[in-house]
């Protein structure tokens, strides 16, 4: 593995990050939602975007043939071209072009064989808890003023878990615009968490069917062998 490769493995999981940051950013941004979120997602529209660049200066500068990289490359080099920031609202039309930011997901398959992993299920097992934990705290300060259901953190926290695990009972429901951003990122989150483990555990019954099947030809084959050698030693 060269130098290139190295990086564009550790790059991996940044990339997918970004490559997934683009549909809130454009929900937020398309949105009718003020301060402090119009400017968040601003923010992180940009650093998605950097992001690609850095992905792809990096490549042009450690590969050894450069242009043979790019013309096997296409997509890297139309996201940082066609997807930039600095595209004004009234070209809608045109900052769609953002989606092609999405495309990436299709190239990285091994991170998402990773992630469907015990190994990943861990990281996405204290992502959710962080999540549900700090969504609720974020949730009761935005809502309490506002929210006569929300009395405390822990309702805050009840409203994270039953929206993570899409229970829904409606106790709760967000009153104010931050609220529901909140509740959405828990959403997608406990989405996640859940595709996530049932990957890990249709992973492990495959892996495992597999184990099974190599050592039952295993034995057959050393069957086969015996039985070869005894009619040998009959003859």
């Amino acid at each position: 593995m060269n130098r290139a490769d190295r990086v564009e493995k550790w790059l991996e999981i940044p990339i997918l990050l970004a490559a997934l940051a683009v549909i809130p950013t454009m929900l937020i941004q398309e949105s009718s939602l003020g301060d402090p979120w119009q400017t968040i997602a601003d923010v992180l529209d940009w650093v998605t975007w950097s992001l690609f660049v850095i992905e792809l200066v990096l490549m042009l500068v450690l590969q050894p043939n450069r242009w043979h990289w790019l013309r096997t490359h296409p997509l890297e080099l139309a996201i940082v071209v066609l997807s930039p920031p600095v595209l004004p609202s009234s070209l809608s039309a045109i900052r769609t072009l953002r989606l092609l930011r999405l495309l990436r997901l299709l190239r990285l398959g091994p991170v998402a064989r990773r992630t469907f992993s015990l190994e990943g299920l861990r990281y996405a097992a204290v992502l959710a808890v962080i999540t549900i934990l700090g969504g609720g705290a974020a949730f009761t300060s935005v809502e309490e003023s506002h929210n006569a259901a929300v009395k405390s953190t822990w309702d805050g926290v009840w409203f994270a878990l039953e929206t993570a695990t899409t229970v829904g009972y409606g106790d709760i429901v967000p009153h104010t615009d931050s609220g529901r951003v909140i509740a959405a990122v828990i959403m997608v989150v406990g989405i996640g968490f859940i595709a996530v483990l049932t990957g890990a555990v249709a992973e492990r019954f495959i892996h495992g069917r597999s184990s099974a099947d190599r050592i039952r030809e295993t034995e057959q084959r050393i069957l086969d062998e015996l039985h070869r050698v005894e009619e040998r030693v009959a003859r």
